[in-house]
């Protein structure tokens, strides 16, 4: 447990793994709170462009970066733009500086630490939150898949939106995003010593989820007996 008493879940994995998937799920099936933290580096990267910067410089980028915490509101971490393949490039290169990793590293832990809405724990999804973020969450996965099946879901996915969409530039986009992310000098990408690896390239949404489910339950804490009355037997 953190110092606050709250159980803590870390979900990394690689690009269309689904780890964002089986995080929210994860966290609804146990009553915690949820934290996309990818989403904060989209919401930097975004602040950056609306503000007339480019990610690529990260002087552009140091000038959101004092008042972070107003561009990763939660109106803002739910907005649909930044869903968008432009948002998640610039995500991408703002997330590999040092600065920007710790400017938003207090919110991650702040969350982790105190979830809202009262909430018994928190589960993380990201690329360093069980060797970065949380190095003593309770529960730690570390969810891939293929690059073929991680790339055929996102296919799948961005097609229903622009038809037009080719496979081989979404597998060549996947397979770039791994190599910057595990090989970015500052929180690579990797898995926990400690982590549970889950491997989803053959497993559909529900199997993936039971897997997760049984590895968190044998985590939590063992209910305690009824306290026996010390009164008088009948």
């Amino acid at each position: 447990m953190t110092a606050c008493g709250s159980m803590v879940i870390a979900v990394d994995g690689p690009a269309a793994s689904g780890k964002g998937t089986l995080a929210k799920a994860l966290a609804a099936h146990f009553g915690f709170a949820y934290l996309d933290t990818g989403a904060l580096y989209r919401a930097v990267a975004l602040a950056t462009i609306d503000n007339g910067g480019e990610p690529a410089k990260i002087e552009d980028v140091r000038k959101v970066l004092d008042d972070v915490t107003h561009h990763i509101s939660a109106t803002t971490l739910t907005s649909p733009r930044l869903r968008t393949p432009e948002i998640a490039s610039a995500a991408a290169i703002v997330a590999a500086y040092p600065e920007v990793r710790l400017a938003v590293r207090d919110y991650q832990v702040n969350f982790s630490e105190n979830p809202p809405n009262g909430a018994p724990g928190a589960v993380l999804d990201g690329r360093d939150i069980g060797t970065v973020v949380c190095p003593d969450a309770e529960v730690k996965l570390y969810v891939t898949a293929s690059a073929d099946e991680r790339a055929r879901r996102r296919f799948l996915e961005l097609q229903q939106k622009e038809p037009s969409t080719v496979y081989e530039t979404v597998l060549k986009d996947i397979t770039d995003r791994d190599h910057q992310d595990m090989n970015r000098a500052h929180s690579p990408l990797k898995a926990a010593v400690d982590a549970n690896v889950l491997d989803t390239t053959t497993l559909d949404r529900a199997a993936a989820l039971a897997e997760a489910i049984k590895i968190v339950s044998a985590k939590l804490p063992a209910e305690k007996p009824p306290a026996k009355a010390n009164g008088p037997k009948p």
